[in-house]
């Protein structure tokens, strides 16, 4: 099958026509590729700012149609329409049985050492990137990848759902769980922070200030629902949150992964306020925060993959999309060809771009 190969980090794509994947195993899914977003988490292990085990097929978020399930595969069945999440969760663990399935260690869920790999390449092994290896015409994955949603959703709409939108919204239900009517700073107007934006209006925040060097995005950011818009390119965006708002934020999102933004996320607050960083911040970086701060009960905490519970979260994004509540279509950017993914990544850092969106035949 077709798919798009990382040799070495720092490195582009190989687009290759070669990958085999192996028979499905008893908890297994075989899904055929309808679309798959890029990501700029992909990006950041394609510059070696983290780390996996190379070659491997990278991709995570995408859409399918399930051809071929396992022997003791109950949840799905073939011509199902599923999104695929690297939150794959074991299910029996304290973490998932606690609810959260997120920090999930992932036992059971991956194959062992002596078995034969889910990918290989010329009779050697490829690794599974994130658990999913979304850029390639099929993806083997646990039965614990993917969620189940309705046909009514287009592919290439549903594969946002596998990371951008659910990192977004989450972020905003699960980690912060904003209380409606307050003020909110989110810091990077990118597909994962127009997502917290559109979280934030459905969540009922009073104010919502968007926050990103290109002046080009404050329409962009304003039509998904922010109230305001502070170019950090014209000057200091604390200085300029808290002309705003007199004191500060009381939630604030970062969206980048960067060290001074995370700095900047803290240091907008309002007494009582939390930060929630969603960015991924490379490897070996420090924050520094003034610890005088927190005896305001000040808060900074992570949020990865929004603290999903994607089983019941994408079901019901998907709803909110076809009820015309959720903003999908607008974060397409551009729909491109398997063979135009090393461009979207160049797209990507430029800025210009939202979400690009693999469209497989």
């Amino acid at each position: 099958m077709k798919a798009a190969v990382l040799e070495s980090a720092p490195g582009d794509l190989v687009v290759v026509d070669d990958v085999e994947h192996d028979a499905v195993g008893p908890r297994e899914v075989l899904v055929q590729t309808g679309a798959a977003g890029v990501c700029h988490s992909d990006l950041h292990y394609m510059q070696g700012k983290y780390r996996t085990r190379m070659p491997t097929v990278v991709g995570h978020e995408a859409a399918g149609v399930v051809l071929e399930v396992g022997s003791d595969v109950t949840y799905v069945k073939p011509g199902d329409h599923v999104v695929t999440c690297l939150s794959v969760f074991c299910g029996t663990c304290e973490f998932c049985t606690s609810g959260r399935m997120v920090l999930c260690a992932k036992r059971g869920t991956r194959r062992g050492r002596g078995e034969p790999q889910r990918l290989k390449r010329a009779g050697a092994d490829i690794s599974q990137f994130l658990d999913v290896s979304a850029f390639a015409e099929r993806m083997l994955v646990h039965e614990n990848a993917v969620a189940k949603i309705t046909k009514d959703i287009p592919l290439d709409r549903a594969a946002l759902l596998g990371c951008g939108v659910t990192t977004g919204l989450g972020a905003v239900f699960r980690t912060a769980r904003l209380r409606p009517g307050s003020t909110v700073a989110v810091i990077g107007a990118g597909g994962v922070g127009l997502n917290v934006i559109q979280g934030a209006l459905l969540a009922g925040a009073g104010r919502i200030i968007a926050v990103d060097q290109s002046a080009a995005k404050g329409e962009l950011a304003r039509s998904f629902g922010a109230t305001d818009f502070v170019d950090a390119s014209a000057g200091d965006s604390v200085a300029q949150i808290r002309e705003l708002t007199g004191d500060g934020v009381d939630y604030s999102f970062e969206a980048i992964g960067l060290k001074p933004t995370t700095e900047q996320a803290f240091a907008m607050l309002r007494p009582g306020g939390v930060a929630t960083v969603v960015g991924m911040i490379p490897l070996g970086t420090s924050i520094e925060i003034p610890g005088v701060d927190f005896m305001y009960e000040k808060k900074i905490q992570g949020s990865l993959m929004g603290s999903n519970q994607f089983r019941t979260d994408m079901p019901r994004y998907a709803d909110l999309y076809l009820q015309g509540r959720l903003k999908l279509d607008e974060l397409v950017s551009a729909r491109i060809s398997l063979d135009e993914v090393n461009s979207a990544f160049e797209e990507m850092q430029r800025g210009s771009v939202a979400r690009s969106v693999i469209v497989f035949d």
